[in-house]
């Protein structure tokens, strides 16, 4: 069978808190490991999509309204739905499997994923990813 779950895959994520929401694939598992023995992926996604920005809004305006709110997350390949779209940007750096041990280590593991998501929709690129699934 074909891999198509990769690294900088966008999927949708089913089940859980996060159900509706867009992520991205960061590190897949397809064996499993020994805690989780089943074929499984670490997805970094938007919690809190970024607001619709209009041209007579001031500058704090706009920048508040450029936030978004980052999860990371693992979660069973069942609970996923691939989609055609690929996110080029690089989360190996800002998060790993070690990140998710501790609250902590999880939350900075959010925020530098917060970090480069912002940039990424401050570039304008990948507009399909930063909008809501429904209205």
């Amino acid at each position: 069978m074909v891999k198509f779950l990769k690294p900088n895959k966008a999927v949708i994520v089913l089940q859980g808190r996060y159900a509706g929401r867009k992520a991205v694939i960061v590190r897949q598992f397809d064996e499993g490991t020994r805690d989780r023995p089943y074929g499984h992926c670490l997805v970094a996604g938007i919690s809190k999509y970024p607001k619709k920005v209009i041209r007579k809004d001031s500058a704090k305006k706009t920048a508040k309204k450029s936030r978004v709110k980052a999860f990371v997350k693992l979660v069973n390949y069942n609970h996923i739905m691939p989609t055609r779209y690929t996110l080029d940007v690089d989360l190996k750096d800002a998060v790993n499997v070690e990140s998710l041990v501790s609250k902590d280590k999880k939350v900075t593991a959010a925020k530098a994923i917060k970090a480069k998501f912002e940039e990424r929709f401050k570039t304008g690129k990948n507009r399909w990813f930063f909008s809501k699934l429904r209205f």
